[in-house]
C-alpha cells in the first residue's frame, strides 16, 4: 500500500520518534506515546479554536435554553399548561441545538486520532504484540489507544497551567456558573402557593 503524499511529508518527522533507543519494543512505545500526545495536543487546540469561533452562537443558544426552561417552569407552577407546552417545546429545541453543537465540537477534538492511526496503518499494519499469560495479542491500534488514554490523564493535570488553556477554562467556568441560573422543577413554590394556583 502506497503512502499518501500528506503522510509522506510527515513520515520522516514522525518515524524519528520510533528510532530513539535501538530497542524495537521501547522505540514503538516511545514513538506511539509521542504520536498520541501530538494527536491530543492538536485536538485540544482545535476544539478550543472551534469553541472560540462559535462562542457567540453558543452563548445565544445557551441563553435561549435557559430562558425557555425558566419560562416553562414558571408556566407549570402557575398551572398554565398551554404556556408550559409552548415554552417547553422551545426549550427542547434550544437544548437540541446546544447538544448537536457539543457533538460537532467533540469531532474537532477527535479528528487527529484518525490521522495518527492512518499513518500508523501505513507503517505498522499487521504488527501484533503478545500479551503475557493471556494467549491474546494487541495490535498497533490497541497500543495507541492505551497510550492516548495515559497521555490524556497526564495532560489534563497540566493543561490549565498553560496561559492559553487557562483563558479557555475561565470562559468555560462562566458557562458552569450559568447552569445555576436554571430553574428546576424541584425549586420550592412561594410560601402558601400550590401548583396550578396563583
Amino acid at each position: 500500500m502506497e503512502m499518501q503524499p500528506f503522510y509522506q511529508v510527515l513520515d520522516p518527522f514522525l518515524i524519528r520518534f520510533y528510532r530513539l533507543t535501538g530497542y524495537p519494543w521501547a522505540d514503538f512505545l516511545i514513538g506511539t506515546l509521542v504520536l498520541a500526545s501530538l494527536a491530543l495536543i492538536i485536538g485540544e487546540v482545535t476544539i478550543s479554536l472551534a469553541f472560540l469561533a462559535v462562542k457567540k452562537r453558543s452563548d445565544r443558544v445557551t441563553e435561549e435554553s435557559r430562558r425557555y426552561q425558566n419560562l416553562s417552569l414558571d408556566a407549570l407552577k402557575a398551572g398554565d399548561k398551554q404556556a408550559y407546552r409552548a415554552a417547553n417545546k422551545l426549550a427542547n429545541d434550544a437544548f437540541g441545538k446546544s447538544f448537536f453543537m457539543q457533538i460537532a465540537l467533540s469531532a474537532a477534538f477527535l479528528w487527529p486520532i484518525f490521522f495518527a492511526l492512518a499513518w500508523m496503518d501505513y507503517r505498522f499494519s499487521g504488527l501484533e504484540f503478545s500479551l503475557p499469560f493471556t494467549g491474546y495479542s494487541l495490535g498497533y491500534i490497541g497500543v495507541f489507544i492505551l497510550l492516548y488514554a495515559a497521555a490524556y490523564l497526564i495532560f489534563k493535570r497540566v493543561i490549565y497551567k498553560l496561559p492559553y488553556f487557562r483563558r479557555i477554562k475561565a470562559i468555560l467556568d462562566t458557562y458552569c456558573s450559568r447552569a445555576g441560573e436554571l430553574k428546576s422543577i424541584a425549586d420550592p413554590l412561594p410560601p402558601g402557593q400550590k401548583p396550578g394556583k396563583t
